[in-house]
């Protein structure tokens, strides 16, 4: 969280990520205009930004749950909710932070995009937990009972 707290309070992350990024962008595909490397790099921030918080969410749901080897207790909505909210929450607490840093703004849409990667890690830890069996049961069947053209 001192790390996601951190890299929002620098002044120029815009400026500073585009030092590296963009000219790779320009190297690999040097056919892309000015606006595409710009709207690449826009997308290439905002997956970090999915990418941060679902480790987050997976961080906060192993302290809540203390899990161990073999652990095979159900899955707990109760952790799941708990953990999807303090990765709200934190997620909000951190746009609000941006208010007050020069150069920065806050979006109602990075706090969607964050607390989306918080729920991408309980997806993902909830399929682990035994439910890819299900999944693949039921993705089985929902493609055998389609009908052949």
């Amino acid at each position: 969280m001192v790390l996601i707290f951190s890299v929002s309070a620098d002044t120029q992350s815009l400026r500073h990520s585009s030092l590296y990024f963009e000219p790779l962008v320009r190297w690999l595909f040097p056919h892309l205009s000015r606006m595409q490397v710009e709207a690449v790099h826009h997308a290439f921030r905002k997956s970090c930004h999915l990418a941060e918080y679902t480790c987050l969410a997976w961080l906060i749901w192993r302290a809540l749950r203390k899990p161990v080897k073999n652990d095979r207790r159900p899955w707990s909505w109760t952790e799941a909710g708990l953990t999807l909210a303090i990765v709200f929450l934190y997620a909000a607490s951190d746009e609000l932070h941006q208010v007050f840093v020069p150069s920065r703004t806050a979006q109602v849409s990075d706090v969607m995009i964050d607390t989306s990667g918080g729920a991408i890690a309980l997806l993902l830890l909830w399929l682990r937990n035994g439910r890819a069996e299900l999944v693949r049961f039921w993705l089985q069947n929902r493609l055998s009972s389609t009908p052949e053209k």
